[in-house]
């Protein structure tokens, strides 16, 4: 795989239900089926890079359910939390040189056949890109109304919480 890279760090969003204590945690997505940029076994976190990919994500959680963000009682709704990333190199899938370098249609997150770029296409590329060190991917969101992400591997860097908001303050 060939690679263009590109400097991360600092402030990132992320929506992490209500209940999780530590929303640094990254265990859980380790899990199979594993997350769009890692297989199971490979730890990371889904950041968002700005409020309105942060509130897209939020509205995803929710596709194919009977029930809306808008509906779930505030005390049990997800929150917000601000998280500082140190500075670190990430696999550039945002870019269009960046993304065909990856092996990515330039249309990313929608493939040649007009749908999302599955998770299998992707997580063997999270997976190169752990294994050469880099501290994530830097890419477009696959979330309808989202921009920008950042799939971060934690055992590659560091980064500390900053602040917890209640939907009611963000969403």
């Amino acid at each position: 795989m060939s690679i263009v890279t590109t400097s991360i760090g600092g402030r990132y969003l992320r929506v992490v239900d209500w209940h999780w204590h530590d929303p640094l945690d990254a265990s859980h997505s380790a899990r199979p089926p594993g997350g769009r940029w890692n297989p199971p076994g490979l730890q990371c976190l889904y950041l968002s890079a700005d409020m309105d990919t942060a509130r897209a994500n939020a509205l995803r959680r929710f596709d194919g359910r009977p029930v809306n963000i808008h509906d779930i009682d505030p005390a049990s709704a997800p929150h917000l939390v601000e998280i500082e990333v140190a500075v670190g190199t990430a696999l550039d899938a945002f870019t269009d040189e960046g993304l065909v370098a990856a092996g990515l249609p330039s249309s990313y997150p929608i493939g040649p056949d007009d749908r999302i770029v599955p998770h299998s296409q992707c997580q063997p590329i999270g997976r190169q890109a752990h294994d050469r060190g880099l501290n994530g991917i830097d890419s477009r969101s696959a979330a309808a109304g989202g921009t920008h992400e950042l799939a971060w591997f934690p055992g590659l860097g560091t980064a500390r919480l900053i602040s917890r908001i209640p939907k009611s303050e963000w969403l």
